[in-house]
């Protein structure tokens, strides 16, 4: 017969995973990093231009409402005396792997969502609800021993890692919610559709055209109704998550896409200085392909122009009047650079002419149709030898290029972008890379 210990561990609440969202990084570590700076408006921007936007704020500046994207002119007008900082990146991912390893202090991490956000595994003892509870507390104190007192945390614990990150949203900042399977249906009602991780603006729209206008209604669709209103795998996966299930395909769980884009500065907004710069992208994004273990079977390109106010159909973010183009193309499923790269020259063949096309600013490139290696086929038009000579190529440069630095071995094609195309830090990538 069990004991009375083991029948209240068994009837207590438990949860598998801890979800982590740093609040206010890129503002946190500026406030860290410079005192006088602390409990006030603090606005991280890319350059220092009234008309560039604001990359993270902080919540003395998220109390005026100054948020990610809002233009740095009205950001001041909405916040007077907000302290603007010019981002720097390398201190970010500095930070990063100091928190990481905080984090790993206490438990191991099982996967680097951002560079603001990481996911937990819990085994064993560490499930039932109260010693998950207690987990999460030393890792907050343990960040703000370790790294820094200002860098606060948010931690969602819940049956699966898609409602802990729900429940990492729920309390900002530096909060702590569970959501267990007794509580999760009406905790999940109180909720906008659109703090479900998946819906954005088009979503939200078309869940609208569906009828479905509230969290209650979309929980109340049966498993075959919400495939079917969500569209693809994605409502099959949604409907076993919502329900606390730790429902995983392993054959679909992996990046859909990768992509690289890059403002030009003035000295490149030549044809040849986008074309240098574009190759620079790709050998980045080529290198990210192969980390991540996929290949890809489709390749984009974008190029925007400045041109004449009057002609200018719309206007970019930093707002530069703009006439854009992008163009894509099938490929081999592929990893290695030689591939990628006489696709792109393909690409750039097709770039209109004109005195329209002559001042590129922006230029970006995208790897779509990603296939995981278990499930990569051998192209039927090239021997396995040949594949093998390629990827182990690419891979020699980039091991090369991880211990030595990214610009060791690059195309020749590159030599003009060498210095150019700067690493960037955004929320959805992962800075082990390109340091």
């Amino acid at each position: 017969m069990p004991s009375s210990s083991q029948l209240v561990e068994k009837s207590e609440p438990r949860v598998r995973w801890l979800f982590l969202d740093l609040n206010s990084y890129f503002a946190s570590v500026e406030q860290e990093l410079r005192p006088e700076l602390r409990n006030r408006p603090v606005a991280v921007v890319p350059l220092m231009a009234d008309t560039t936007f604001c990359i993270a704020a902080s919540y003395e500046a998220k109390a005026f409402k100054v948020k990610t994207g809002t233009q740095v002119g009205e950001a001041k007008r909405m916040c007077p005396g907000i302290e603007l900082v010019e981002a720097r990146h390398e201190l970010y991912v500095e930070y990063h792997k100091k928190i990481v390893a905080a984090v790993e202090s206490c438990v191991p991490v099982s996967t680097v969502m951002s560079i603001d956000e990481m996911a937990c595994s819990l085994i064993g003892r560490e499930q039932p609800l109260v010693a998950a509870l207690d987990l999460a507390r030393r890792i907050k104190e343990t960040i703000k021993r370790d790294v820094g007192s200002t860098l606060c945390c948010s931690v969602g614990l819940a049956p699966n890692r898609y409602l802990a990150k729900i429940a990492s949203d729920m309390e900002k900042p530096d909060g702590l919610v569970a959501l267990t399977r007794d509580i999760l249906k009406p905790a999940l009602q109180q909720l906008e559709l659109r703090d479900l991780p998946g819906v954005g603006i088009r979503m939200e729209k078309h869940l609208h055209s569906r009828g479905i206008r509230t969290m209650e209604q979309l929980l109340a669709l049966d498993h075959e109704k919400l495939s079917e209103v969500w569209g693809g795998v994605g409502g099959e996966k949604l409907y076993h998550w919502l329900r606390g299930e730790d429902f995983n395909d392993p054959k679909l769980e992996h990046q859909k896409s990768i992509s690289q884009s890059h403002m030009l500065p003035p000295e490149f907004r030549t044809r040849d200085g986008a074309y240098a710069i574009a190759h620079k992208l790709l050998h980045k994004a080529a290198m990210r392909l192969r980390a991540a273990h996929l290949w890809t079977t489709n390749i984009s390109l974008s190029v925007k122009f400045v041109v004449p106010k009057e002609i200018a159909k719309k206007r970019h973010l930093s707002g530069i009047p703009q006439s854009g183009w992008s163009h894509g193309m099938t490929v081999i499923e592929c990893q290695d650079n030689q591939t990628l790269v006489e696709a792109l020259c393909k690409l750039w063949a097709e770039l209109p002419q004109g005195d329209q096309f002559q001042r590129p600013f922006f230029v970006g490139v995208w790897l779509g149709n990603l296939v995981p290696d278990h499930l990569h086929t051998l192209s039927l038009f090239s021997g396995l030898e040949d594949e093998s000579r390629r990827t182990r190529l690419s891979t020699t440069m980039d091991t090369l290029n991880h211990k030595y630095g990214l610009d060791t071995l690059f195309p020749a094609s590159m030599l003009l972008a060498k210095a150019a195309a700067p690493t960037r830090i955004a929320f959805t990538s992962i800075p082990d890379l390109f340091e």
